[in-house]
């Protein structure tokens, strides 16, 4: 007789094992779910969800439920925006049908009628005067980031534009390494309504390159006048003399960071600061000056120590930060500028002129409680912004 291999004996004997209890159970219940019990793994395998979870780098990860219902939300919203601006452009019309009509029903009774508006009033140029100051918000830190955070650095921009838009004397504004993940919302989501903002620079090269590029901006026909707390005309001539000495000093390039040694006194013309464009509530630690320091930028900090007293930690959202250089332009008192710019509920208060704390600045990045305030306050100004945007493209296409 032949002899048989181990695998040949081990399937040999696997199959007559398995013979009498198929036959058994078929015997016993001829149901047809039974039938089909070996494939319910293959049917389980089926209906599992199109994305797995990661098993390796690279691989997307699994979206939970309420990952997936906000997902198709969102692509519900994207694919009724043209439905919408058709519905919008209806309503619009029948409105002023309306008007049309009640407007000619009045002057065939006698009535008195007031005279009809056919477009709104046109937005002028906002009154205020442009100083050559440029403010870079470095934005090259997407992958320090989550989604909700890149959410909250999105409104921030857009609330200091509003406020730079607003303030007695604006500065240039600019967005450095502008791409990525925050590039597709403000592409997406707020629809590019950013290719009409005026003043501000969308730029794709990092903050060295731009800073270079914001030399050209200031020293233009529309670079702006010294003006505000810049202008120190009209004193001494020892006040002179030091105008003469920060002459020589103008034009340079500062990296706002709270990990600076050197305290921000003033601001000066022809001069650029750089903000960092990160939300992460104060995980990296260090970054923005160590970023600063490795491309050979100055530094310096906000001298927030040397006027307030804080209850909480000196971090401050972007915006903020901006929103104190604009006062100290209008007001030329770094004091009054924390005072009207911080959140009460930071605690701040003026310290009186003989007290002198620790030399600590302000570092541009987003505490735990700073997050709520930023979106509050930048979604409504996005909304604003967006309607005064809407208004300017009905009064061009009046026009």
């Amino acid at each position: 007789m032949r002899k048989l291999n181990h695998r040949e004996e081990a399937g040999n004997a696997a199959t007559v094992d398995q013979t009498p209890a198929n036959v058994a159970s078929e015997d016993q219940n001829n149901s047809p779910n039974e039938d089909h019990a070996p494939n319910s793994k293959e049917n389980d395998a089926t209906n599992e969800p199109p994305n797995p979870p990661a098993q390796a780098d690279g691989v997307a990860p699994k979206l939970s439920k309420n990952q997936m219902k906000k997902q198709a939300r969102l692509e519900r919203w994207e694919s009724g925006r043209e439905d919408r601006k058709l519905k919008r452009k209806e309503k619009i019309k029948e409105r002023k049908e309306r008007k049309r009509q009640a407007w000619a029903e009045s002057r065939a009774n006698g009535e008195p009628v007031q005279q009809l508006q056919t477009r709104a009033a046109r937005r002028v140029d906002p009154s205020g005067y442009q100083v050559p100051i440029t403010v870079i918000f470095d934005c090259d830190f997407d992958d320090l980031m989550f989604d909700n955070e890149l959410k909250s650095l999105g409104l921030q921009i857009t609330r200091s534009y509003s406020d730079n838009r607003k303030a007695p004397f604006r500065c240039h504004l600019a967005v450095s390494s502008f791409g990525g993940k925050l590039r597709e919302r403000f592409d997406g989501i707020l629809a590019k309504q950013y290719t009409s903002w005026k003043g501000v620079h969308f730029c794709e090269e990092d903050f060295v390159k731009v800073s270079e590029m914001a030399k050209e901006w200031m020293s233009g026909e529309k670079g702006g006048e010294v003006a505000g707390a810049l202008n120190r005309e009209g004193g001494t001539s020892e006040k002179r003399e030091d105008d003469v000495a920060e002459a020589e000093e103008e034009g340079e390039v500062v990296y706002l960071s709270a990990d600076s040694d050197v305290t921000l006194e003033r601001l000066k013309p022809n001069s650029t600061y750089i903000i960092g464009g990160l939300v992460d509530k104060n995980r990296h630690k260090g970054l923005c000056y160590k970023r600063a320091t490795g491309r050979g930028i100055k530094t310096a900090k906000l001298p927030i120590g040397e006027f307030l007293q804080m209850q909480s930690r000196k971090v401050l959202v972007t915006n903020h930060v901006l929103e104190i250089m604009l006062k100290w332009l209008e007001l030329g008192d770094w004091g009054k500028a924390f005072m009207d710019v911080l959140p009460k509920r930071k605690g701040g208060a003026l310290k009186n002129g003989a007290e002198q704390g620790d030399d600590e600045g302000v570092e541009a990045s987003e505490g735990e409680g700073d997050q709520d305030d930023a979106e509050a306050e930048a979604g409504a100004q996005h909304d604003e912004l967006q309607s005064s945007t809407t208004a300017e493209k009905k009064d061009n296409a009046t026009d």
